[in-house]
């Protein structure tokens, strides 16, 4: 079986000095690099601004109709990814896979812009519909009727499409640009992933301080231009660099085939129910792949239980998830209530979009914000590549990657824990009635004496912490899965992060009913009577209790992984 499949693979058409291979393997790692911090740069410059792109004049969007777009945004490009990747690797191969995606995440992106000038709108969206006036409606027995918003079904089936995109390109370049350096011996895929991830970074320091800077100072044309010339020039620089590539045909998913096995596994009666309606179509496992020969119902099996033992590693890793979405949403809502110093001076154009202590003439940008993980990831990255990981190789010391997820998962634990002392400290000040107030935007914050500063430790604990579990995640999905669900397993891996957020926010809305920890209707937007850091410890809570379950099933794992050579091997061939 091997053997027409590596003959089908397709080696770099450079690479024939006798050090080529070595030099185009790292060359094409590096533009793999820089596809990735380009597609993230245009992500994020899409992403950062939106709900202020569809609250502002052009779209008249109320601030829950927007908010709703971007989470249907953020939440499609998360749970789509496992649709990219069964497609490479049933139908399309990784490399077309990734050049298709960003060619309709060039056509999708391109519809932002068009919008943001009046005659693009017209020409997409309509005329901008007249508000109809009529009698005042007495509350409250008088609902109001929300309005459609401006230009939704043109404006959502462009944010889905992008969505698509960009889940695809995160579950299939991710494992593409790994497969450029298996050549280079058993730590290089190791060391790729932990540049992805600087690089990822890299992307968003682009976009949030030069992108996001200009849609909100300057304009949003000139702003979402720049995001499509930034997937443009990602998808000139794939095309081009196409010969050095190792690119591999689709092997053919099987994920209909585990989809018939955990039926039969699980559900015995049912499955014998369908296989006496339709005994052909469950003989055949798997199905018939044409015209690649498929694997035998053994190695089927194989991959079975390949999978039964990934998955429940993969699952208990989403209550880091929650964990790790924090940053993006209660930490920055902790920090506007917390000082924020004079750091930027003032200037005229830019007022309407810092945040700006009363009375004082510096402000921060608000998307800067954000800065803070990414800085640390982009220091900590390179030290752990050059120096720390060295270090421990040499003496013999490197833990596996189920070992540095478990570490990532105390990191996220010991981060939550510092905020939930912070906040407790920050509530002390507040039921001292010591506060100062903050004008953001229009609004007026209360916060406490204390500064902004003092969240540096739980986003430098997050950051770590990141490193921790999020790379070795992904290496770990992409070297243990079966060959021919690799791109579906790295979609299952992303999607589960974005299961993590949605139950996070979940998590929120529900401890903001009447009675709930987050229920503080007296402050108009401020959080001054909510108990946010008994939130924060029910979410340390969750992190320490499936942090014990990851470690032992991770310990089942590597026993199991260290006995007798393991029937899936077979299946984890890499041609």
């Amino acid at each position: 079986m091997p053997a027409p499949r590596a003959r089908e693979e397709r080696r770099p058409l450079l690479a024939r000095r006798p050090r080529g291979p070595r030099r185009w393997r790292r060359t094409a790692a590096a533009v793999v690099l820089l596809v990735e911090a380009l597609e993230r740069a245009a992500f994020f410059g899409v992403s950062a601004n939106l709900v202020l792109y569809l609250n502002s004049a052009r779209f008249h969007w109320d601030g829950q109709q927007a908010s709703r777009a971007a989470l249907v945004f953020l939440g499609a490009s998360y749970l789509l990814a496992p649709v990219g990747g069964w497609l490479a690797d049933a139908y399309l191969g990784r490399h077309r896979a990734i050049a298709l995606s960003l060619l309709l995440y060039l056509s999708a992106s391109s519809l932002l812009p068009a919008t943001a000038f009046l005659d693009g709108r017209r020409s997409f969206c309509g005329e901008v519909p007249e508000s109809s006036l009529g009698p005042a409606c007495p509350p409250p027995d008088c609902p109001r009727a929300s309005p459609t918003p401006y230009c939704a079904p043109t404006l959502y089936s462009g944010l889905l499409l992008l969505a698509l995109a960009a889940s695809s390109i995160r579950s299939n370049l991710t494992s593409f640009g790994a497969d450029q350096v298996m050549d280079l011996g058993r730590h290089a895929s190791r060391r790729f992933f932990n540049w992805l991830y600087w690089s990822i970074n890299v992307g968003a320091v682009l976009s949030l301080l030069v992108v996001a800077f200009i849609q909100q100072n300057v304009n949003f044309l000139l702003g979402y231009g720049i995001t499509v010339g930034c997937v443009g020039l990602a998808f000139f620089i794939f095309l081009f660099a196409t010969p050095i590539f190792v690119t591999k045909p689709p092997a053919g998913s099987q994920v209909s085939s585990m989809l018939k096995l955990a039926l039969q596994n699980c559900c015995p009666r049912l499955w014998h129910r369908h296989s006496t309606r339709d005994p052909q179509g469950t003989q055949t496992l798997p199905a018939q792949r044409s015209p690649q020969p498929g694997p035998t119902p053994q190695e089927d099996m194989a991959n079975f239980q390949v999978l039964v033992k990934i998955l429940p590693v993969m699952v208990t890793l989403v209550p880091y998830w929650m964990v790790y979405f924090q940053m993006q949403s209660t930490y920055v809502l902790q920090g506007l209530h917390l000082h924020i110093p004079n750091i930027f001076p003032e200037y005229p154009s830019n007022s309407s979009v810092a945040l700006r202590a009363e009375g004082s003439s510096y402000k921060i940008p608000e998307a800067w914000l954000l800065l803070a993980n990414v800085v640390v990831v982009l220091i900590l990255v390179p030290v752990k590549d050059h120096l720390l990981d060295p270090l421990l190789l040499r003496c013999k010391l490197l833990p596996s990657a189920l070992q540095k997820m478990a570490l990532g998962m105390f990191f996220g634990f010991a981060s939550v824990v510092v905020a939930g002392g912070l906040e407790m400290e920050r509530l002390q000040y507040i039921h001292r009635n010591e506060t100062v107030s903050q004008q953001i935007g229009k609004n007026v914050y209360y916060a406490a004496p204390l500064s902004i500063w003092w969240q540096v430790p739980q986003y430098l604990l997050i950051g770590i912490s990141e490193i921790f579990a999020s790379i070795p995640g992904l290496e770990f999905a992409y070297s243990e899965a079966p060959r021919s669900m690799q791109g579906a397993i790295m979609g299952i891996f992303f999607c589960l992060s974005g299961v993590g957020s949605l139950l996070g926010s979940s998590l929120v809305a529900l401890l903001s009913l009447p009675g709930g920890w987050l229920y503080c209707p007296k402050d108009f937007g401020n959080i001054n009577n909510c108990r946010m850091d008994l939130y924060f410890f029910l979410l340390a809570s969750i992190q320490a209790a499936t942090a014990l379950l990851f470690i032992w099933i991770a310990g089942r794992y590597e026993r199991a992984a260290q006995g007798p050579v393991s029937q899936s091997c077979p299946s984890r061939d890499r041609g």
